[in-house]
């Protein structure tokens, strides 16, 4: 049970400790405005210099691919347009449970508007209980709950490209416009440190997925809300740098040594730093307008073929969103239109947040009901095969009761 009097004495230091980092927030945010003025004009050279010094670069910067100073508004949708959306949820793995295996749900949600068509909210359970399906990832290492967690985005990317594929089989392309979305980055960063064979047992069947949808004239967009990336502010850093070339190896070495108060040295064009992309972006963008569009630079991305993800900041009204579409979307402009215009509308729709994502995490989220329901039914089947001592491990029979 948590002590709520002793607590209370704690929170007066939290509150100081934030009070000061919102003040040195500010001093960061006005460095940054500045040097976002003063490279305005020139943007196009310091994209030259990146793109001639990015093997020398040691942080991720995206490269801008319309003007620094640009802010378009986005226009509302066509009034018949579609909207589909998947998210998912979990079950973990857990050994003092009546058996050893996870369960991932999905859900489903499939949004008509002015078409007098009905919408489509449902969810797909799937249950991992092999040896092969449970003890793959120990191979390389990876604990089998990571794992879930990889093989829940699977998951929402190939029941997305199934669903949206299926909405218009009959049509040789969407009659009305229609985007897929899904909650959070198409930048799997996680995906970086992990060996390649296990990369490609995640990333092939995700891009095989957006395949489909390409194919199928449908975009993917991936929408982020609170997202914590400095992608386009790191850009900042090519103008901050007091040398004459970005050489980050020869003149910064990672490995320097902490200053006087044991804290990590930074490198000089580190002035605002650490410095969120939405922050930066809070204090340019009006309700309605979008930043300008970056490609991301991130080393995954390599692995994407043509896939190469972009993206803008969006003022959605409650917060500064960041929307991401593959490289095919950004090609044609009035298919990277229909994108935002829709995804502000669902924003809109949902009141902050995108109410067909909000749906699909609803149908997709389980609860300690449909937990204990799911091991309930579980135990019945096993007990019915003729299973002996069924049952939980005495630490989790203990934990579920007290004599206090």
């Amino acid at each position: 049970m948590l002590d709520l009097t002793k607590l209370a004495a704690k929170i007066p230091g939290i509150s100081k400790h934030l009070t000061q980092e919102a003040e040195a927030s500010r001093k960061r945010l006005q460095v940054a405005l500045k040097l976002m003025q003063e490279i305005s004009a020139r943007s196009q050279d310091l994209v030259t210099l990146q793109q001639t010094w990015q093997h020398r670069l040691t942080f991720t910067a995206a490269e801008p691919v319309e003007g620094l100073s640009d802010r378009i508004y986005i226009s509302p949708p066509q009034s018949q347009h579609t909207v589909i959306a998947t998210d998912g949820s979990q079950i973990a793995p857990n050994q003092h449970e009546i058996a050893y295996c996870y369960l991932i749900n999905i859900g489903r949600v499939v949004l008509h508007y002015n078409q007098s068509r009905h919408p489509f909210l449902d969810s797909l359970p799937e249950v991992f209980y092999r040896p092969e399906e449970l003890y793959e990832s120990l191979q390389w290492g990876i604990r089998t709950e990571e794992w879930m967690g990889y093989m829940r985005t699977v998951l929402e990317a190939t029941v997305l490209a199934e669903l949206a594929c299926g909405v218009w089989a009959s049509e040789s392309e969407p009659p009305v416009p229609t985007i897929a979305l899904v909650d959070g980055s198409l930048i799997y960063w996680f995906l970086e440190p992990l060996p390649e064979e296990a990369r490609a047992r995640i990333l092939c069947p995700i891009l095989t997925a957006w395949d489909k949808l390409e194919n199928a004239g449908i975009p993917i967009v991936g929408y982020v809300s609170a997202s914590r990336s400095s992608e386009s502010t790191n850009f900042l850093r090519l103008a901050a740098c007091p040398y004459e070339t970005p050489d980050c190896i020869a003149h910064c070495s990672p490995t320097m040594q902490p200053d006087v108060n044991g804290k990590p040295k930074k490198a000089p064009c580190q002035v605002f730093e650490p410095l969120r992309d939405v922050t930066f972006w809070s204090c340019l963008l009006q309700p309605g307008e979008r930043s300008p569009l970056w490609r991301s630079s991130a080393s995954i991305l390599e692995l994407y073929a043509h896939h190469i993800i972009y993206f803008c900041y969006v003022n959605v009204g409650r917060e500064i969103a960041r929307i991401e579409v593959p490289e095919w979307v950004v090609k044609d402009k009035a298919l990277l239109e229909n994108v935002l215009s829709i995804t502000v509308a669902q924003v809109q729709k949902g009141y902050g947040y995108p109410i067909a994502l909000a749906e699909a995490h609803n149908q997709a989220v389980v609860k300690a009901s449909d937990r204990a329901r799911f091991f309930s039914m579980l135990e019945r089947e096993m007990i019915k095969a003729g299973l002996q001592n069924v049952g939980t491990s005495n630490k989790e029979a203990r934990k579920r009761g007290s004599i206090a």
